[in-house]
């Protein structure tokens, strides 16, 4: 192995960029995280079950995927960010405080893949870029599950 590599065979600088794009993903899927356990919490109204049943998926969900995404971090040789101070301060997802309404919740989760899904597409290239077959399996998957949860959720609100 040169100089150049990590343990992996990758690129170190490359991993390094890429690692700190993983950090702002995180960041952001920790704070989607802690709105969709708000929402499962504070859900009101006719659709109580549907969505708090729904709300509990997604975040469980999301837990896996913050752990995967900080392990991914760990593999390519980097430390993941662990404070919610570092969350709040990279997060573009803001925190969703006391929403009730379903139809709020399900626009808020949207608003969410809005800046997950262009963080994992940029991602994908980057890893696509610099031979990181892990992080670009992790992204692909990701991609593809969020496209048709947007279409789902798009569809519930009659979007």
């Amino acid at each position: 192995m040169t100089d150049k590599l990590n343990k992996i065979g990758l690129d170190k600088q490359a991993s390094s960029d890429l690692a700190d794009k993983l950090n702002e993903l995180l960041a952001n899927y920790q704070i989607f995280y802690m709105n969709a356990r708000g929402f499962h919490w504070n859900i009101k109204g006719e659709k109580f079950f549907e969505l708090h049943l729904k709300f509990e998926e997604l975040y469980n969900d999301s837990l896996v995927k913050i752990d995967e995404i900080a392990e991914r971090i760990l593999t390519l040789g980097f430390t993941p960010m662990h404070t919610y101070a570092d969350y709040t301060g990279l997060s573009k997802i803001k925190a969703a405080k006391n929403v009730s309404s379903g139809n709020k919740a399900i626009q808020e989760i949207l608003n969410g893949y809005e800046v997950l899904l262009p963080l994992e597409r940029e991602l994908l290239e980057m890893s696509g870029d610099s031979n990181d077959e892990g992080t670009n399996a992790l992204m692909s998957d990701y991609i593809r599950e969020q496209e048709k949860l947007i279409w789902m959720y798009s569809a519930y609100l009659n979007q």
